[in-house]
């Protein structure tokens, strides 16, 4: 439960950082168009931050660290999330200084909300294991 309160806090910090960073750097190059930036910092503010939020709760009730597919929710939702949103901020810092954005940048986004997804298949995969228990669990209850 303790690290997914530290992805909470992670997750809040780096949301708001990513704001901060779009506002200074379009400031400081005068750059008025469009850009990936600007929703870098709600991606992360909701994919991970609310996320997370939503997940204590959910920890806290059914007890979701004690399962073995935990780790792998956690760690793979994650992963895809960091992939999504450091993607998202390198091609948007692209756009802002002109540089050329390549190709295979849409690729990494891309497999970053297949990670994504996965986890989230994971999860329902462990709520469900979680809300529906073995009728041998329920006799010990």
């Amino acid at each position: 439960m303790r690290r997914v309160l530290y992805a909470f806090l992670f997750y809040t910090a780096i949301g708001l950082l990513s704001g901060f960073y779009y506002r200074e750097l379009t400031v400081s190059h005068h750059f008025t168009g469009d850009t990936q930036l600007v929703i870098v910092h709600t991606h992360t503010l909701i994919l991970g931050m609310m996320m997370h939020l939503l997940l204590l709760p959910l920890v806290k009730v059914f007890k979701l660290s004690n399962y073995y597919l935990f780790n792998w929710f956690f760690y793979i939702y994650n992963i895809g999330v960091v992939i999504t949103v450091g993607m998202m901020a390198l091609k948007g810092t692209y756009q802002v200084l002109g540089k050329h954005v390549p190709e295979s940048f849409a690729g990494y986004a891309g497999l970053g909300h297949t990670v994504i997804t996965a986890g989230f298949v994971l999860l329902f995969f462990l709520l469900r294991k979680a809300i529906i228990k073995d009728p041998v669990e329920k006799d010990k209850e």
